[in-house]
């Protein structure tokens, strides 16, 4: 899923950046499936992520929903649509991240 995301971001304004986040949790993730936990970057990761999506959360969620099920389509209409959607990426990357962070620590398996 975090692959995709990054590969979704190649018609972003600023694609490098979320490529690289979005890379960053694929990346930790993947590693994760083969029993390689950085979980000491992973929850670093994890908590500036979920930093960022409080950075960008929307004023109101039920405005930006009405405004994506109004326009109908994914392309950016305005900047607050974007923002929202960023912040609800970067919820989804800590989320993941912050789940590879308890697997390694549950399982006691550290790569640092």
């Amino acid at each position: 899923m975090l692959v995709i995301f990054s590969l979704w971001q190649f018609n972003d304004p600023d694609p490098w950046f979320w490529i690289s986040i979005y890379g960053y949790a694929a990346l930790l993730a993947g590693l994760a499936a083969f029993n390689k936990y950085y979980r000491y970057w992973a929850l670093a990761g994890a908590v500036l992520f979920f930093l960022g999506f409080l950075y960008l959360y929307p004023s109101s969620v039920s405005e930006w929903v009405q405004q994506e099920w109004t326009q109908q389509d994914l392309s950016m209409k305005t900047e607050s649509m974007e923002q929202a959607r960023e912040s609800f990426g970067l919820l989804i990357a800590a989320l993941v991240l912050a789940l590879v962070s308890y697997g390694g620590w549950r399982s006691r398996k550290i790569a640092y």
